[in-house]
């Protein structure tokens, strides 16, 4: 029996994982359909010397300590890669392919800005001006010296065009982007055997969310099957069943950052977790989108559940850094949640919250079959507290569409059995239906690219 059901979720997953591609392609088209499609996301130029995330490239919030310079005759050599990229210039004034060295993980960024830069103005080509430095014509703890750093321009060397190019290398996965010079756009990135890259996005275990009921539970102590407090595509708060941890690791350490707001909540999380932001210069004539925690800056607003079950705009007052141990990215039905008061979204790695949403669609389909074939009760119906000025939160969230395709799926609460051995593997992993979908998606951006 236990072995038919195993057959049964392989059987399951594939049939609704080629139904979900073909309801994708028909919803492509235009006018109403199926799918969502992104909307594009509005690029703005980053202003001279600006820098992005907001801390100083040696931070762990950025791209994170030198570890020492690399000669070719160090055992390190070998950690560098070689670029041979036909679509990016390199200066070489040395002559010794010096600047086409570097980490995998910089070569990644690299070759993605590439593709992103000949979308942006066809023609033009990404110019890399300095990578690994072997000269010593650097400070002492640059990391040039470990290629992690890459100093850019555009091929046709037109200085207004930087700003743009600073912005798309933030795009592009850099850790740290700088408009340093005039004449160039200053990138980096962290180890590759960092941690945090590793790791993603996530939550620290002490973190608190609502529960059903209105009482507060610590992530370290959730599981699946428990209802916490999110926010629903209607527009409403939800406790919205918690399906899974994408993320969990009870011996993890990562680096968080914290957002502390005007109201006294304090958020945190991982830089490359998403929340929903708006810029302090842009409350009232910008939708809330959702970008990775880096971004957040001094003067952002976030969204907080306050007093009386209001959804409100709260500014953030300050960001700080610190280390802990123990990571937790529960995935709920809306995937949504309230962390300590604020919206966040389950999902990180990939700037694009409606995307990661979309695609998780066949894993509550998946769910919701399996435990129909279990003969289980699925459909329990979300309790909803209205909120005032609900079509106001949806309009500047913008994130949720026409998505007829999952509204009979978002408003069931699927009761998720696992066995002790389920448990047991989920004590400390990442999903492997995420970590599929995050391998998948790192291979689209390394051959199409994003459209500005």
């Amino acid at each position: 029996m236990k072995q038919y059901s195993r057959w049964a979720r392989l059987g399951l997953l594939a049939v609704c994982t080629c139904a979900w591609l073909l309801v994708g392609v028909q919803g492509c088209g235009p006018g109403p359909g199926y799918g969502i499609r992104s909307r594009p996301r509005k690029l703005t130029a980053m202003h001279y010397k600006q820098f992005v995330p907001n801390f100083s490239e040696n931070n762990l919030g950025a791209s994170g300590r030198a570890e020492g310079k690399i000669t070719r005759n160090s055992e390190r050599f070998n950690e560098l890669v070689c670029n041979y990229n036909p679509d990016i210039v390199f200066k070489d004034e040395e002559n010794t392919n010096a600047d086409r060295f570097m980490t995998k993980r910089c070569k990644d960024c690299i070759n993605r800005l590439a593709i992103a830069v000949m979308n942006q103005w066809p023609g033009v080509h990404l110019r890399v001006t300095e990578a690994w430095d072997e000269d010593g014509h650097h400070p002492t703890d640059s990391l040039h010296y470990e290629g992690r750093a890459v100093d850019i321009t555009t091929a046709d060397r037109k200085t207004e065009k930087y700003g743009l190019l600073a912005q798309l290398a933030v795009e592009a996965g850099f850790d740290w982007v700088h408009y340093e010079s005039k004449y160039h756009i200053h990138c980096s990135v962290k180890a590759d055997h960092s941690v945090t890259v590793e790791k993603g996005g996530c939550f620290p275990g002490w973190a608190r969310v609502t529960v059903a009921g209105g009482g507060q539970k610590a992530l370290s102590s959730l599981a699946p099957g428990d209802r916490i407090m999110a926010l629903s595509g209607t527009g409403h708060v939800v406790f919205s069943q918690v399906l899974l941890f994408l993320h969990q690791d009870q011996d993890s350490r990562s680096t968080f950052l914290t957002l502390q707001t005007e109201h006294g909540h304090r958020l945190t999380l991982t830089p490359h977790h998403l929340v929903f932001l708006a810029p302090h210069d842009k409350l009232h004539h910008s939708e809330y989108q959702a970008w990775f925690a880096s971004r957040a800056k001094r003067g952002d607003y976030v969204l907080v559940h306050g007093a009386g079950g209001r959804i409100q705009p709260s500014r953030i007052v300050s960001v700080s850094i610190e280390d802990g141990v123990g990571v937790y990215a529960p995935l709920t039905e809306d995937g949504t949640l309230f962390v300590d008061g604020v919206l966040a979204s389950s999902y990180a790695l990939v700037e694009d919250h409606s995307l990661a949403h979309w695609v998780f669609g066949p894993f509550r389909l998946i769910s919701s079959f399996y435990q129909m074939l279990s003969g289980e009760k699925t459909m329990t119906a979300h309790t909803e507290t209205p909120l005032q000025s609900s079509t106001w939160v949806l309009d500047q969230l913008g994130i949720y569409g026409n998505n007829n395709s999952l509204s009979c799926i978002d408003n069931m609460t699927l009761p998720l059995q696992m066995d002790a051995e389920d448990k047991q593997r989920q004590a400390s992993h990442v999903h492997w239906y995420a970590r599929l979908l995050y391998s998948l998606g790192r291979t689209l951006l390394d051959s199409t690219s994003f459209h500005p």
